[in-house]
């Protein structure tokens, strides 16, 4: 994904960002384990929210070393079964939240590719053969998740190439792709309110994308829904639309809240909550002020 959903530093006790961070570390551990350790490389906090939202009950605790923690360490998540990581057994939130993270970062490899030139696509032609290996056993894993990002992402290519001026409906494509992570999801009752939250947390990562790369696409003249809906000029928003677009992301994160609100996400609540009724909203404000680079350094 595209590294907006930041961690809850600074809103949170220690304890819940210690819990974040196992998850983190664990997600590590699970990708390395589900699909060898060149797909460790896509780690990101998208993908760790991802996790944190498919996560089962019964994660346990284990202190492990890795090459970022050799000496002494750090604890971390991973679910207590399915630990030989055989793709035909029985998986846990945390496997499945690996593999679809594989899927989704191979697809916007291949849009990198797509998007730039044979110079400029260089770098992701290289990711593409990195992670070839892990892709292929995550497809493998969630054959229909692949097929229905996949399929999502030649609509969106459409609308792309017509340049189609509507915010909606590549938002909407991008949204639909986000919310089949849902799908394996047993509970129907969860797997609803997972999809309603999916389904708005990628309409609202398509738009803030599209936003964040208003100036960058004034100069390539590359297609950018904001742009063509609002009729802006050199990338630069007027009060008037930037007044109407920030009111379309924050519908999309209440559409968010009143999903979340249906549900009982236990140890994870105070993490989610401050996410989606703090973080986000930080964020969006962030890349319409054009300060979003003070958060791409945050560690946990």
């Amino acid at each position: 994904m595209f590294g907006y959903v930041r961690p809850p530093v600074g809103l949170l006790p220690p304890e819940e960002i210690e819990r974040f961070r196992r998850m983190y570390c664990g997600m590590c551990h699970t990708l390395g384990r589900r699909c060898g350790s060149h797909a460790r490389l896509i780690l990101n906090y998208d993908f760790t929210f991802l996790a944190i939202l498919l996560s089962d009950d019964d994660e346990d605790i284990k202190t492990g070393r890795c090459m970022v923690h050799p000496v002494h360490g750090r604890e971390y998540y991973y679910n207590n079964y399915n630990q030989a990581g055989d793709l035909n057994l029985k998986s846990g939130g945390m496997d499945l939240a690996a593999d679809e993270s594989v899927i989704l970062a191979w697809r916007q490899l291949w849009d990198g590719v797509d998007d730039n030139g044979l110079l400029k696509g260089l770098k992701y032609r290289g990711g593409i053969e990195i992670l070839k290996h892990a892709y292929e056993k995550a497809a493998a894993a969630r054959p229909e998740f692949d097929k229905a990002v996949r399929e999502r992402l030649h609509e969106l290519k459409a609308l792309e190439i017509a340049r189609c001026k509507s915010l909606d409906r590549p938002a909407d494509q991008f949204a639909l792709l986000l919310a089949s992570a849902a799908d394996e999801i047993e509970n129907q009752t969860r797997r609803r309110v997972l999809e309603q939250i999916f389904y708005h947390l990628g309409r609202w990562i398509y738009l803030i994308d599209a936003a964040d790369d208003l100036k960058r696409d004034a100069k390539t003249g590359d297609y950018n829904p904001v742009a063509l809906r609002f009729d802006l000029k050199n990338g630069v928003w007027t009060p008037e639309a930037r007044r109407e677009f920030a009111n379309t992301l924050d519908h999309s994160i209440q559409r968010m809240a009143t999903a979340f609100e249906l549900w009982d996400f236990g140890p994870w609540n105070k993490i989610l909550s401050a996410v989606i009724y703090q973080v986000l909203f930080q964020i969006g404000r962030a890349v319409l002020d054009g300060d979003f680079y003070k958060y791409k350094n945050i560690k946990i």
